[in-house]
């Protein structure tokens, strides 16, 4: 046996192949802040998926936390059972400083993607498109029909979906189950026909390697973490520029920094591929002006 096959592979690159603001979070913490649409009235609705257990409403009670200064539980947890601990489909504003106005994004948490007891695909696709009302109890053998007082016949701008993100835990992440790539890429279909930009989650990013839970600035130098973001990449098609690893807060009972970077600069990116979204179809929507006064 030669001596490199003895040796094992450096766990640290010694480089970040990504580089965030760890010393500077108030630069995004202001931007997520400021953010105003350039419509008014209009709101960016961020739509959270995944598997049971990957933590959506983890990571919104994570956003809530930072945005509010302090921890932070709305979306209910649950970190004992296997499956999906949300069934009804939610909406979640966040307050502003005073509590007179809410900011201009809003969450929504839905059932997990399991393997047989799961959120009906359809169901989702239903959301993307703004018929899904608030309250609605998912039911895993059948999709919303038309005639449920849930269904949204007529939904505007806000009800319609900006930003889908696919919450994925990091640490559990493969072998992924054949039956689980082919819903999150069939919903990706959908959203890629509404033009709808896509982004995904990796949680629980402490959980993949002892250094990372020493030092979380350490996540973009893990050689492993980057190889389980591209190999999802390959499996479900959303490039490697739009995945983002983040902790959310689950034992802390005080916000820390370096946690609230990682979830910041994920926000800030999802906010800027909706706004985009949202100006792109604005766009499209004006008619053309062919006067040639």
């Amino acid at each position: 046996m030669g001596a490199d096959e003895s040796k094992p592979e450096p766990q640290l690159l010694s480089e970040p192949w990504r580089t965030i603001n760890w010393g500077d979070k108030e630069k995004d913490l202001q931007y997520v802040k400021n953010y105003k649409p350039q419509t008014e009235g209009q709101q960016l609705r961020i739509l959270l998926h995944g598997p049971a257990g990957a933590g959506k409403s983890s990571f919104i009670n994570s956003v809530q936390s930072i945005l509010r200064g302090r921890l932070y539980v709305q979306a209910l947890v649950d970190r004992i059972s296997s499956s999906s601990f949300t069934r009804k489909f939610r909406t979640y504003k966040i307050p502003k400083e005073g509590q007179q106005s809410f900011y201009p994004f809003v969450f929504n948490d839905i059932m997990g993607l399991e393997i047989s007891r799961g959120v009906h695909v359809d169901d989702i696709k239903l959301t993307l498109r703004g018929h899904v009302k608030d309250g609605y109890k998912f039911d895993p053998e059948s999709k919303l029909s038309e005639k449920d007082g849930f269904y949204n016949r007529s939904p505007s701008s806000n009800d319609k979906v900006h930003v889908l993100v696919c919450v994925i835990d990091a640490s559990t992440l493969f072998p992924m189950k054949d039956e689980t790539v082919k819903k999150i890429r069939d919903v990706r279909m959908e959203a890629s026909d509404l033009e709808i930009p896509q982004v995904a989650i990796f949680t629980k990013v402490d959980e993949v390697c002892p250094e990372i839970k020493a030092d979380l600035k350490n996540v973009y130098k893990v050689q492993s973490l980057k190889s389980k973001m591209e190999q999802f990449s390959a499996y479900v098609g959303i490039p490697m520029n739009c995945i983002f690893p983040v902790r959310n807060y689950h034992e802390e009972i005080n916000l820390k920094s370096d946690v609230d970077s990682l979830i910041l600069s994920a926000l800030k990116h999802i906010i800027r591929f909706g706004d985009d979204y949202h100006n792109l179809k604005k766009s499209s929507d004006m008619p053309m002006n062919f006067s040639t006064e």
